[in-house]
């Protein structure tokens, strides 16, 4: 199935929202051009990984955030256009929590 136009919007707003602050976890730089969804989720699973081999228990927690964050946004990609919306808020709600988190 494709995506719809509705949550291609809101993979965009996602990226806008949140590309910023997961690069600056990882001290990468901004990416400069918006993402296309896999490399948005690309993202967030480098930072996953990355904060996931930390001792520090809330970066932990951020990467299980994170994770979940990514199975939904990928779920979100082959998700019928009627539960898209619902998948990407729960994607939303879990990459904020990782930020939090994290920083």
């Amino acid at each position: 199935m494709r995506t719809s136009t509705a949550a291609a919007t809101t993979f965009a707003a996602l990226e806008a929202c949140f590309a910023a602050d997961l690069a600056a976890i990882i001290g990468s730089d901004q990416p400069q051009r918006s993402l296309a969804p896999t490399r948005f989720i690309g993202l967030v699973k480098e930072v996953r990984d990355v904060l996931g081999v930390s001792g520090h228990r809330p970066w932990q927690e951020a990467s299980k955030d994170l994770d979940i964050a990514a199975e939904h946004l990928t779920d979100a990609l082959t998700a019928p256009a009627d539960d898209q919306a619902g998948v990407l808020a729960w994607a939303r709600t879990h990459l904020r929590d990782a930020i939090t988190a994290a920083t």
